[in-house]
């Protein structure tokens, strides 16, 4: 059995103990879809999360608004490079 530090364990509600282990590590990019000619949020304020790793391809997932209040995460394929508007110019995703 591995022995880990004291700071990577965690307890869950059942009190049992857990290891918080990285699985990747990286960056990412979050944007939302405006109407070009109001420039309000489309479609009830779905917002992309493109989740982009130091060593492997980049992970995409439309973080979605519920009536709960909650908000739902749905895995899309990877679109490839883009452009998005920053508030004053185009910039590279």
């Amino acid at each position: 059995m591995a022995t880990f530090p004291e700071e990577v364990l965690t307890r869950t509600k059942k009190g049992e103990t857990e290891v918080r282990s990285l699985i990747d590590r990286g960056r990412y990019v979050r944007y939302r879809y405006l109407h070009p000619e109001t420039g309000e949020a489309m479609e009830g304020g779905k917002v992309k999360l493109v989740l982009r790793s130091e060593a492997g391809p980049a992970e995409e997932y439309f973080l979605i608004p519920t009536k709960s209040e909650r908000t739902l995460l749905i895995p899309t394929s990877e679109k490839g490079a883009r452009k998005i508007w920053d508030g004053s110019r185009a910039v590279d995703l």
